[in-house]
């Protein structure tokens, strides 16, 4: 694991789209293409737009990358709430990628379905082979929780490689996420997580002992050993070691 941490979001934002360049060139030059597993919410939004932006839509050869998700609310793909919308917005439309390079969860289906076909459609792209993406973007909630596995919910006792439908009674919404396992087959996760209110929910996943109920993005322990986590000064402000190990 790797901690890098730096005073504000705009040098975690810039920090991590070089890192994107890097890992999308090397898978380029290794297999031919790309496979990233893309977060929601507000903080990705920014990354994708940086990524789209001037500066970066060069760096990257963006016919050879694969867009996948690792979670997904249960709402149409026209709802503002949705992953794919806001990704579609800030990246695709900007960059004009292909509608054949995105895999975007099905949600006019009843979520156990949706999360089914999800699976079958990560099976068909990576075919025989392990479905491993190249990198996996994350978040972290202030519970603790990461793409959709969060506090007390079955799905963080799934052992399956796959995708799961999320059912959140204080919430009575349903979400489809990526098991652990799946993400766990990458080979490079990286967290991004910035701001004080996410301070505790850092700590907690870093230096408090293990207890998956609590903290579910203690979960993702990639078998590559490749998780890098990207913070500002504040979402890192309560942890004692901010050395990487």
């Amino acid at each position: 694991m790797k901690l890098h941490v730096f005073p504000g979001a705009d040098e975690v934002l810039r920090t991590l789209a070089d890192y994107f360049v890097a890992v999308a060139s090397q898978a380029v030059a290794a297999r031919g293409r790309f496979a990233v597993a893309l977060s929601g919410g507000s903080s990705p939004k920014k990354l994708y737009e940086l990524l789209a932006s001037p500066e970066y839509r060069e760096k990257v050869a963006w016919e050879q990358v694969y867009f996948f998700f690792g979670d997904e609310r249960n709402v149409p793909q026209t709802s503002p709430d949705s992953n794919y919308l806001m990704a579609k917005k800030a990246l695709f439309e900007p960059l004009a990628i292909r509608s054949a390079q995105v895999f975007a969860v099905d949600t006019r289906l009843p979520p156990a379905e949706a999360a089914t076909q999800y699976a079958l459609a990560i099976e068909e792209f990576f075919e025989e082979k392990k479905a491993r993406f190249d990198l996996v973007l994350l978040g972290l909630g202030d519970n603790a929780h990461t793409a959709s596995l969060f506090p007390h919910t079955p799905v963080l006792h799934d052992t399956t490689v796959g995708v799961k439908e999320v059912f959140l009674p204080e919430q009575q919404v349903f979400r489809i996420t990526m098991t652990a396992p799946l993400l766990n087959q990458a080979r490079a996760i990286a967290f991004l997580v910035y701001g004080a209110s996410k301070a505790l929910a850092v700590q907690q996943i870093l230096e408090f002992d293990r207890d998956i109920e609590q903290y579910p993005a203690q979960l993702i322990a990639p078998s590559s050993d490749e998780v890098d986590w990207f913070l500002d000064a504040a979402a890192a402000k309560e942890l004692k070691n901010q050395q990487s190990s």
